[in-house]
C-alpha cells in the first residue's frame, strides 16, 4: 500500500473519504481520519453560495488542522465565477481544491453542474484551466464513468480535465444515469488510469478489506475512494487497511465502543453548529451508526423525538440493551 502525490501534496495512506452531502462534516472527517483515513474532503461546496456568502455554505467549509491532508469540494459550471471564488478562498487550510463533475443529484444536474458538466468536455477544460490558473493549490476532478450507457467519456473527460491542469482525477465506475444502482465498472477506472499521466483514484463499491484489495489490483489506480460504506463507520479505513497490510479482517466494533463514537460525534458537531442543529443532524448520522443491528427501529425511531444533547446521549446509551435482554 503506497502513498502518492497530487502536486506537491503528499498522500501517506492512499485511502480517502469520498465527499458526501450531510454525512462529511468536520466531526465526521476527524473521525474518519483517527480511523486511518488519508484524504478526506468536505461536502460539496457551491461556487454561488460563497459568492453571495450563504450563512450555510460558510458552515460547510469548516476546516480544521486536525483533517490535513484534505480537499474541498466546489461545484458550479461558471468557469469564472469558480476561479474567482477558488481564489477568494485559497488561504483557508486545505491543501486540495476538487471540483465536483460526478455528482448525479437532479437539482444539481439540472442546474448544468455536477455530472451534466460530463456532456462537455470543453467546459471541464476551461474550468479546470481557469481554477488552476486562479490558485497554487492543486486542482483535482470527481468525473463518473459518463453522462450515461450512451455516452460513456470518462476518459475523454479526464484527459480534457488532466490538459486543463488537474493534478489527480476520482473516477465513480457508474453513470449519472445509473445513481448507485447496479455494480461499479471497474474496467473505465483502468482505462482512465492508462490515458492520463496523473494520479488516479478509484470509487465505487469499496465497502470491506476484499473490495479494496480488487479495487487496486484490476485497475492500478493510485489510490481508493470510501464514501457509502463509511457512513455510520468510521471503523473501516482501520479495517481496510488492516487488511491490505495484513490480509485479515478485523473484528467489528463492540457495542460501547459504537456508542462511544456516537457521542464524540455529537460532541463534535454540538461545538462546531449548536446544541440545537447539532442534535438534529445528529438524527441521520445516529440511523446510518445503528444501521443492520438488532431492533435498530428502537433507535432510528427514539432519535426523532431526541431535543437536545441530554436525551441523545441517554437514547445512545441504550444500544445494545435488546440484544444482551435476548441472549
Amino acid at each position: 500500500m503506497k502513498g502518492f502525490k497530487i502536486g506537491n501534496v503528499n498522500i501517506d495512506v492512499p485511502i480517502a473519504l469520498g465527499p458526501m452531502a450531510g454525512v462529511t462534516d468536520l466531526p465526521f472527517r476527524i473521525l474518519c481520519r483517527e480511523q486511518g483515513c488519508g484524504l478526506t474532503f468536505t461536502e460539496m461546496i457551491s461556487a454561488k453560495g460563497i459568492y453571495y456568502k450563504s450563512p450555510n455554505t460558510e458552515e460547510l467549509m469548516a476546516l480544521s488542522e486536525k483533517d490535513r491532508p484534505s480537499g474541498l469540494q466546489l461545484f458550479g459550471s461558471d468557469p469564472g465565477i469558480m476561479a474567482e471564488m477558488a481564489h477568494l478562498i485559497e488561504d483557508r487550510p486545505f491543501d486540495i481544491l476538487d471540483i465536483n463533475m460526478g455528482c448525479p443529484v437532479p437539482k444539481v444536474v439540472n442546474n448544468g453542474e455536477g455530472s451534466a458538466l460530463m456532456k462537455d468536455p470543453e467546459l471541464v477544460y476551461r474550468i479546470v484551466k481557469e481554477i488552476s490558473m486562479a490558485i497554487s493549490k492543486p486542482v483535482t476532478v470527481k468525473i463518473r464513468k459518463g453522462f450515461d450507457l450512451n455516452s460513456v467519456n470518462a476518459v475523454e473527460v479526464a484527459e480534457a480535465a488532466a490538459e486543463g491542469g488537474a493534478k489527480c482525477i476520482t473516477v465513480h465506475g457508474r453513470t449519472r444515469t445509473e445513481m448507485y444502482r447496479g455494480t461499479a465498472d471497474l474496467s473505465i477506472i483502468r482505462e482512465v488510469k492508462e490515458h492520463v499521466d496523473i494520479p488516479v483514484i478509484g470509487s465505487g463499491d469499496v465497502v470491506s478489506g476484499e473490495t479494496a484489495l480488487r479495487m487496486f489490483k484490476e485497475t492500478g489506480c493510485d489510490g481508493i475512494m470510501i464514501a457509502r460504506a463509511a457512513r455510520g463507520n468510521p471503523w473501516i479505513f482501520g479495517e481496510v487497511m488492516e487488511y491490505l497490510k495484513e490480509g485479515h479482517r478485523r473484528e467489528r466494533p463492540s457495542a460501547e465502543e459504537l456508542k462511544e463514537m456516537i457521542i464524540r460525534h455529537a460532541e463534535g458537531l454540538s461545538e462546531l453548529k449548536g446544541e440545537y442543529k447539532a442534535v438534529r443532524e445528529m438524527r441521520t448520522h445516529i440511523a446510518f451508526y445503528v444501521s443492520g443491528m438488532y431492533n435498530a427501529t428502537r433507535i432510528k425511531q427514539g432519535v426523532n423525538f431526541v431535543n437536545n444533547m441530554e436525551d441523545l446521549k441517554a437514547l445512545v446509551s441504550t444500544i445494545g440493551e435488546d440484544t444482551e435482554q435476548n441472549q
